[in-house]
């Protein structure tokens, strides 16, 4: 399996740090991401891709299932694997989070669980919101948005 690395988080973390086992998913429907703004730590209040915690015996694809029905109320399919980011969490401990890509099936778009708000969000518009640490160059850096989406078509310029 490739493991595509991750740009440089802005927060350090140690190599001895405890890992926490985390997925996120990454949605896209007519040139739009489907994101959760935070409701609790980190980066609460911060928009990021659904995703959370893998439980003891659970697999990556059932923790992202279970995860996008508690966060958006959705019923997911879960695709092929994107990439892989290392992020620090509270308490000392670092988050290795494994994105996947997702097609969105059934159910009402609705935030719950620590979702403060979920939203189709247009690719072009991802820099005008708060995102979490290091979202933004990730998905670039994964060819998930490129800049030529965040040019202002009139005039040819970085929005």
């Amino acid at each position: 399996m490739d493991v595509r690395p991750t740009p440089a988080s802005d927060a350090p973390y140690a190599a001895d740090m405890p890992e926490v086992a985390a997925v996120g998913g990454i949605a896209i429907r007519d040139d739009r991401l489907l994101l959760v703004r935070r409701g609790r730590p980190p980066s609460a209040g911060c928009w990021s891709l659904p995703g959370g915690r893998v439980e003891a015996g659970e697999s990556d694809a059932a923790a992202l299932a279970r995860e996008f029905r508690e966060e958006t109320g959705l019923e997911v399919e879960v695709g092929a694997f994107v990439g892989e980011v290392l992020r620090p969490g509270p308490d000392g401990v670092v988050y290795r989070i494994r994105d996947y890509r997702v097609a969105a099936g059934t159910g009402v778009v609705r935030p719950g669980d620590d979702a403060a708000d979920v939203a189709w969000v247009p690719l072009r518009e991802l820099p005008e919101y708060p995102l979490t640490p290091g979202l933004l160059d990730t998905l670039r850096a994964w060819c998930i948005v490129s800049d030529q989406e965040n040019r202002d078509e009139s005039r040819g310029d970085l929005r």
